[in-house]
């Protein structure tokens, strides 16, 4: 074997592994688990209608945002004893009790869509496809509660109505996650 030859298999060995380490480091970090077991990040909705996010793990640092409503979805993005540090749809970090959470998944129909004015929706349809009957036009903002998502679409509903809503236009599932 001649000299090019051997530089080139050994710098396509170290390439080979370079790769490997790295899905293998992907792999891992989208499996993070916390230290209840669970996946991290993951999603949740606050469970009483008065939640305070602290900006530290216990009653004893301040409270800096208080929540008013139940039922809003919450991102966990880390986890320290009995407390959760969560994320909302607005960005807004801190912590809570772990007891203020429910594992009832919600949404939020596309926040970021709050400041393009008015006669913006999301649509609600009758089945999971793009074509499929409207049959609510959700105002960005409006909370759902989930009951599965296929990777695409949700199933949804809010006030009464149920039907599904393009996963890509709620903040509440992953892209592409699936769930029933």
């Amino acid at each position: 074997m001649n000299q090019n030859a051997l530089r080139i298999s050994f710098a396509s060995c170290i390439l080979l592994l370079s790769l490997l380490a790295g899905a293998e480091s992907a792999v891992a970090q989208a499996m993070t688990k916390g230290s209840s077991g669970l996946p991290l990040p993951r999603f949740v909705s606050l469970k009483a209608e008065k939640v305070n996010l602290r900006i530290g793990p216990s009653t004893d640092y301040a409270v800096s945002w208080r929540y008013l409503k139940s039922g809003l979805p919450v991102e966990i993005i880390r986890e320290y004893e009995n407390w959760r540090q969560i994320r909302d749809a607005d960005g807004t970090e801190g912590w809570v009790n772990q007891t203020l959470l429910s594992g009832e998944r919600t949404a939020v129909a596309a926040p970021w869509m709050r400041a393009n004015g008015d006669n913006v929706y999301v649509m609600m349809r009758r089945d999971s496809m793009s074509s499929a009957a409207v049959i609510a036009k959700l105002e960005p903002g409006v909370v759902l509660k989930i009951d599965e998502c296929n990777g695409n679409w949700c199933k949804a509903e809010t006030k009464g109505v149920s039907g599904w809503v393009a996963q890509a236009e709620i903040w509440g599932a992953y892209p592409g996650e699936a769930f029933k």
